[in-house]
């Protein structure tokens, strides 16, 4: 199964055979949004194009099979960026067609789950279901019910503004850091002091809880730290960079990890699994196993190099459904930006 990912800033091919991974390349257009401190969907959609055919023979080559030996072909028909999303959705139908093989257009957002099943060490269990499923990237914070990574994925709460990766990114660029805004924070904040600032956590007051106990918001954090900058500049003051970052990074590690363990609690699954590319952070890893520890779940984060968008998660889910009998999705199937996390196969 070869899996096409074009949802945001990276072109990521994957081939799998079942849940062996056989190759994960990747190709960044992301030097070429730092000049603008965030991803620019049109030269995002133009990267892919450049980037798709020699990454797809770069995956090929990797897992030593060629076009002919592939059974299915799989893509992100969504959510991501539009015209991202129609250049990996458009040359998935190509190659489908022109090999005659089944197409299938796999959620983005269930993809992100579906990484954890391509664990290289054998020794590891296999994934529980249910499990309730934390994603964090730049463009998604969600919390999910995952029943099944073929048809039953409930979708628990999500953010109401800024994603985390996106707030990231905003407070990075306050402090005065370069693009992308997570690894920047994360390598200043390892220096500073996490109690230095108590910034907002938000929707977590009581009053919150009874509407929003699994939505997420990040606006007024980013706010309060520009304000706390501006604050500190106004009075001449030097800003602590390292404090800075390390209290804004406490302050998300701390509401997605309480949030998420509040999930597994209220609905009686003992088992979470942190997906996306925040979950490189190093706090918001050491956070989760350290509550998930006290609350008796049991943690899994996929391998690093399978958090980020990629193809191989894509081909991963398309693959469980192909085994568990589900036919392919119909070629008249377009990118969907803002599909549904219940809609697991368009």
């Amino acid at each position: 199964m070869l899996g096409i990912e074009t949802s945001c800033d990276e072109t990521g091919v994957g081939i799998v055979r079942g849940t062996e991974l056989l190759a994960n390349v990747i190709a960044s257009s992301m030097d070429e949004h730092a000049r603008y401190g965030g991803v620019v969907p049109e030269i995002a959609a133009r990267a892919h194009l450049e980037a798709l055919e020699p990454t797809i023979r770069a995956a090929l080559a990797e897992a030593g099979v060629t076009l002919a030996e592939l059974d299915a072909v799989a893509v992100t028909s969504g959510p991501g960026l539009g015209g991202a999303l129609m250049v990996g959705v458009g040359a998935a139908k190509a190659l489908a067609i022109a090999l005659d093989k089944p197409f299938y257009a796999v959620n983005h957002l269930v993809g992100h789950v579906g990484a954890d099943l391509l664990r290289d060490d054998a020794g590891d269990a296999p994934l529980e279901l249910p499990t309730i499923a934390l994603l964090v990237s730049g463009g998604h914070t969600s919390l999910l019910h995952v029943r099944s990574l073929t048809d039953d994925v409930e979708l628990l709460g999500e953010t109401i503004d800024d994603a985390a990766g996106e707030a990231f990114d905003k407070v990075a660029r306050l402090l005065g850091l370069p693009y992308p805004g997570g690894p920047q924070i994360d390598r200043a904040a390892a220096e500073g002091d996490p109690r230095a600032v108590r910034f907002p956590r938000g929707l977590s007051l009581p009053k919150d809880l009874e509407r929003h106990r699994c939505d997420f918001s990040f606006s007024g954090l980013k706010t309060a730290v520009a304000r706390h900058v501006e604050a500190l500049r106004d009075a001449g003051e030097e800003v602590p960079v390292a404090d800075i970052a390390a209290s804004f990074r406490e302050a998300v590690a701390d509401v997605l990890t309480a949030k998420a363990i509040a999930a597994c609690r209220d609905l009686r699954v003992p088992r979470l699994l942190l997906g996306g590319g925040v979950v490189a952070n190093a706090r918001v890893r050491a956070l989760a196993a350290e509550r998930a520890e006290a609350a008796g779940v049991a943690l899994r984060i996929p391998p690093l190099s399978l958090c980020t968008d990629n193809g191989a998660m894509i081909a991963a889910i398309a693959a469980q459904r192909i085994m568990a009998g589900h036919g392919p999705s119909d070629l008249g199937v377009g990118a969907d930006s803002t599909l549904p996390v219940t809609v697991v196969q368009a």
